[in-house]
């Protein structure tokens, strides 16, 4: 393992042990919700993590250490700082070789969880193809990692400002498993439903823990999406998200926001729209995916 990865000691322990450990992302923390929402929730999906008996390892760069592992006032660092790298698999050697601080996105999230030898990750949504492809050909690169690095990913689908039904062909194209949680159907991230069938679906922890083994004791390199909706009670009703979506989409081609920034922008202008709805729903489905993330964990390390 590279010289410049750290494991906190609790991780590190953890996973000699053979106990189960959760990656967690820091780029929510820093670019994905306002503060002081972003700490409450990091903190909130730790505690997930551990009441459902599993290790939370949210994973970040300080001054170019890969941290697998964060301390409590990390964490808050993240939540507040302002010059904070968002990492993607090109940005890692650029973050490390100018001994910069980074957040990880889920493409980076799966490479340093994967050298730390930690198997689920569960964070929000995963990136996809952009709607208007043929304008701009914004393709995500967490897709390109699911395809390489054997890490399963608890999310609640891709996010909702995606294509979804091209996100899941490009998955196909990658040989990556869906696995869509308790239903039948792909989850559109703030809602249950986006439309789109799962290619998979599986009904408990355990059987997603053996359906993991299996993949990976059978030499099948690669990550698993497993899609995991919304709690109802939380989740918001797809044709009401569906008209801040465009509208933020919109706006997003008015002001010429493109690349990397576009994701935060629609995120930050949906929130408006919604007036916190959608913040609330974001938060809600984080901590719902850590619950589930910790119990396959401890599937896995039965």
């Amino acid at each position: 393992m590279s010289d410049t990865i750290d494991i906190a000691p609790e991780v590190a322990e953890a996973l000699a042990a053979g106990k189960p450990v959760v990656a967690l992302e820091s780029t929510i923390i820093s670019h994905g919700m306002p503060y002081p929402q972003n700490l409450e929730t990091a903190r909130a999906v730790e505690q997930d993590v551990r009441d459902n008996g599993a290790i939370p390892a949210t994973i970040a760069v300080i001054g170019g250490r890969c941290k697998i592992g964060l301390l409590p006032e990390e964490l808050e660092y993240f939540a507040k700082g302002s010059d904070i790298l968002k990492l993607s698999r090109r940005d890692i050697p650029y973050c490390i070789a100018k001994k910069r601080d980074g957040a990880t996105t889920v493409s980076a999230t799966m490479i340093l969880a994967g050298k730390a030898g930690i198997r689920v990750f569960a964070t929000g949504g995963i990136g996809g193809v952009h709607r208007d492809l043929a304008g701009n050909y914004d393709v995500s690169a967490d897709l390109t990692e699911l395809g390489k690095t054997s890490v399963a990913v608890v999310c609640a689908g891709a996010k909702a400002i995606l294509d979804i039904p091209k996100t899941l062909e490009h998955l196909e194209t990658l040989g990556v498993p869906v696995i869509a949680y308790g239903t039948d159907e792909f989850p559109a991230f703030y809602s249950i439903e986006s439309g789109q069938k799962s290619p998979l679906r599986l009904d408990s922890p355990d059987e997603i823990a053996a359906f993991l083994k299996s993949k990976w004791e059978f030499g099948l390199e690669g990550g698993v999406v497993i899609g995991n909706p919304p709690e109802a009670d939380k989740a918001l009703a797809r044709e009401a998200i569906e008209g801040a979506i465009d509208d933020a989409l919109a706006a997003a081609k008015t002001q010429n926001i493109l690349g990397r920034d576009v994701t935060p922008f629609l995120l930050e202008r949906v929130t408006k729209l919604t007036e916190g709805k959608s913040l609330d729903a974001n938060i809600a489905l984080v901590r719902n995916n850590a619950r589930l993330g910790a119990k396959i964990a401890v599937a896995m390390a039965g």
